[in-house]
Formats: structure tokens, C-alpha cells, sequence
């Protein structure tokens, strides 16, 4: 037999097949992660409580250094991380409807089980955009505000809100923070969940994620907006609106996401 005979035919990997959703599919997404907190609260508030502390030790670090003006850029972008965050959540929300048991160390353990996939390299991914952010503030606020010093959280945000130099920089950081919201949303909105769904490569989950969003532009954008009101909502009392958020909207997120990408 020669070496062409006998070398396997490569079997390209099953076309993803995108769903046309509507706001009743956003509405039962939301629904279904509501349930699925309930049915998992303990396991929900654990992943809950790890982002609210990091959270205020950000805010305590920022305090202890003196360095207010990262407040806002983290505020806009601790969101950012959050689908990255919600794996485990994606896991939980996979086994309940398998009717698997929640076992809380294959949960936690998540992304190193699943190593040989390529869902660890979206960890660069959402990260390099989040770096994009910070270094894009820094940029604005060396324009718009030069060298100013701030002694307190409270002295930079009066600075930005009521002069001129700081509207600017709040003008032209919101529409940056807007773009690089919206590429990140699109870029993981389908394809975390995906990636852990299936055996599919990081570049086939990014493509998919973002034809799930422009196939669904009106409902997508719409769950974009959802999340972004409930995350920046349960920021204000000292993030401990996120112990019940951001689990309700990770477990919601892979309902929709089972209604976005057809089965196999």
C-alpha cells in the first residue's frame, strides 16, 4: 500500500449552522438563567462572590496607590472579562440540561479539563482587548487632562464631570469604550459557550460569533444592551449586585447561545 493509500482522508469539522433568534428567545434565555440559579445557587454565588471581591480589591488598591483616575476605565471594562468569567457558569447551566450532577471540581476545574480544546486561548483574546482599553484611557487622559494629579477617587471624578477637559475625555472614552465593547461582545458572545460545547478551533468560534450577531443584529445588540444595564446596576452598591447578576446572566447567556447555533 503506498503512503497516499494509506493516509486518512481529512474529514473538515461539521458547518456551523446559525439560528435567526427574536426577543421572545431573549426573553426565555433570561427565564431559563433565572431557573438555573435557583437550581444551582450555591455553586451561582460562589463564582458571584469571586468577581464582587475583586472588584472592591480593585477599588482598595486604587485607594492604597492613589491612582482615581483608573476607576473609570475599569468600570467600563471590568464588564469586559466577564463572559471569560461565567465558564463555569456555561458548565453548570450544560450539565443541568444534560441532567448530569453538578460536580463542583470538574465545575471549577473547567478550563484545564478542557486543555486540549482551544477555549484557555480565548483567555488571550479577551484580555488583549481589555489591555487595548486600559492603554487607550491612559492615551485619552494624557490628551484631554495632561499631567493633572488627583488626590481621591472623588477629586477625579468631579475633575471629569465639570470641566470642559474632562467632558471631552468622557465624550470621546465612552465612544472608544463602545467600539471595543462591541467587538469583544461580538468576538465571545457565541463563542465561549461554543468552544466548550464542541471541538471546534478558536478562529471557526470567533467567525461564528460574530455571524450570530450580524444574522441577529436587532436581538444580539439587544442582549448586549441587557447585559451591560444589569452588570453596570449591580456595580453601584459596591458590586454586590453581581453576586445574584452576573450568575443569572452566565447561565442565561448559554441558553442563548443553544438557541443561536443550531445542534449539530
Amino acid at each position: 500500500m503506498s503512503r497516499d493509500e494509506a493516509a486518512p482522508a481529512y474529514v473538515p469539522p461539521p458547518a456551523i449552522k446559525i439560528n435567526e433568534i427574536g426577543v421572545d428567545d431573549i426573553r426565555a434565555a433570561l427565564r431559563a438563567g433565572w431557573r438555573d440559579f435557583t437550581r444551582a445557587p450555591l455553586i451561582g454565588l460562589f463564582f458571584g462572590a469571586i468577581y464582587v471581591a475583586g472588584g472592591i480589591l480593585i477599588l482598595l488598591l486604587l485607594s492604597v496607590y492613589h491612582q482615581p483616575w483608573w476607576i473609570i476605565p475599569i468600570a467600563v471594562g471590568f464588564p469586559l472579562i466577564g463572559p471569560f468569567v461565567a465558564v463555569g457558569l456555561y458548565e453548570v447551566s450544560r450539565r443541568l440540561a444534560a441532567g448530569q450532577p453538578i460536580v463542583w471540581g470538574e465545575v471549577l476545574s473547567v478550563i484545564w479539563a478542557q486543555r486540549s480544546r482551544q477555549i484557555g486561548w480565548m483567555a488571550f483574546v479577551v484580555l488583549f482587548i481589555f489591555w487595548m482599553w486600559l492603554y487607550e484611557v491612559r492615551m485619552l487622559l494624557a490628551i484631554f487632562l495632561g499631567f493633572k494629579s488627583f488626590s481621591s477617587i472623588d477629586a477625579f471624578l468631579t475633575v471629569v464631570t465639570t470641566t470642559a477637559e474632562g467632558l471631552g475625555f468622557l465624550a470621546v472614552g465612552t465612544v472608544v469604550g463602545a467600539f471595543l465593547s462591541f467587538i469583544l461582545f461580538c468576538t465571545t458572545v457565541v463563542a465561549i459557550p461554543l468552544l466548550l460545547d464542541r471541538e471546534t478551533d478558536l478562529i471557526t468560534a470567533i467567525i461564528a460569533s460574530f455571524r450570530a450577531v450580524f444574522r441577529n443584529p436587532a436581538p444580539m445588540i439587544g442582549w448586549g444592551i441587557i447585559v451591560a444595564a444589569l452588570t453596570a446596576l449591580a456595580l453601584l452598591p459596591v458590586f454586590l449586585g453581581l453576586l445574584v447578576v452576573l450568575p443569572v446572566l452566565g447561565h442565561a447567556t448559554w441558553h442563548l447561545y443553544t438557541r443561536v447555533v443550531a445542534p449539530p
